[in-house]
């Protein structure tokens, strides 16, 4: 098939986005569609801007937190040393009483 049986081609519009690790993006966009500030990088995942020269800077990545990470977040050495405090206490009345504990 030709050209003239498939039409005209639309007109495109090739931008240029730069991520942090200067590689360099070129995605096609009708001429007239609103280019979008920031593309990511098929290369590397990052995302990229139109600046060459300000790339955006990599996301920060959070490292994996246990439970206790965040209990300790939450709660003070003097607030864990209370409730375990309690809990100890009840579980000694539980077995002075007799009950079964497992």
């Amino acid at each position: 098939m030709g050209e003239a049986e498939r039409g005209d081609a639309a007109p495109r519009l090739y931008v240029s986005y730069f991520c942090s690790n200067r590689h360099e993006t070129r995605p096609a966009f009708a001429a007239d569609a609103q280019v979008p500030e920031t593309w990511d990088c098929p290369r590397c995942g990052l995302p990229a801007n139109l600046d060459a020269d300000n790339p955006p800077p990599p996301p920060k990545i959070q490292p994996y937190k246990t439970h206790l990470a965040y209990v300790k977040e939450r709660r003070s050495d003097s607030e864990a040393d209370a409730i375990l405090t309690e809990a100890l206490e009840t579980l000694r009345e539980r077995r002075a009483r007799g009950e079964v504990i497992y």
